[in-house]
């Protein structure tokens, strides 16, 4: 029985683990804004912004090619949620996919909102493709301009 040396020449084990090693560890770091595919991207889910001004949050959520009617939107306990599905062209025989780039299936976004946000007041509209939700700040929580009196 033989001693042998790991060398760079030679298969590495350790080589073969990195590379999953590597996506576990992205798993766990949040947010999560991965540079490369692997087996933890969540492909299927709709990309979001939210931008903040001194009224309101805005989201926006791309949502191309889906229909009104396939989309759900629900809050509970200041948690947002976005459910739907995008539809494929039914399968015929005459069509062959030659590249396949898009996704299709149910997907859902939950969000965690901040508290200002008034729930009874939220607004929703889908128009080209992006789903715009408004959601006001409670009127207690917005910031006030006060008046000075010089005497």
């Amino acid at each position: 029985m033989a001693i042998v040396r790991w060398s760079n020449n030679l298969w590495d084990p350790v080589n073969e683990v990195e590379p999953l090693q590597s996506e576990i560890n992205d798993l766990f770091d949040l947010p999560r804004f991965p540079t490369r595919r692997g087996i933890f991207d969540r492909a299927m889910s709709p990309a979001i912004d939210v931008v903040e001004s001194d009224d309101a949050y805005t989201l926006y959520c791309d949502l191309p090619g889906i229909d009104q009617k396939d989309v759900d939107l629900s809050i509970a306990s200041n948690v947002l949620t976005i459910k739907g599905e995008k539809r494929d062209e039914p399968k015929s025989k005459a069509r062959r996919v030659y590249r396949r780039e898009t996704w299709e299936g149910s997907f859902q976004r939950t969000i965690s909102l901040p508290t200002e946000v008034d729930g009874g007041k939220v607004a929703a509209e889908l128009k080209d493709g992006v789903l715009t939700i408004t959601l006001p700040k409670r009127e207690e929580t917005k910031p006030k301009q006060i008046e000075l009196k010089v005497k």
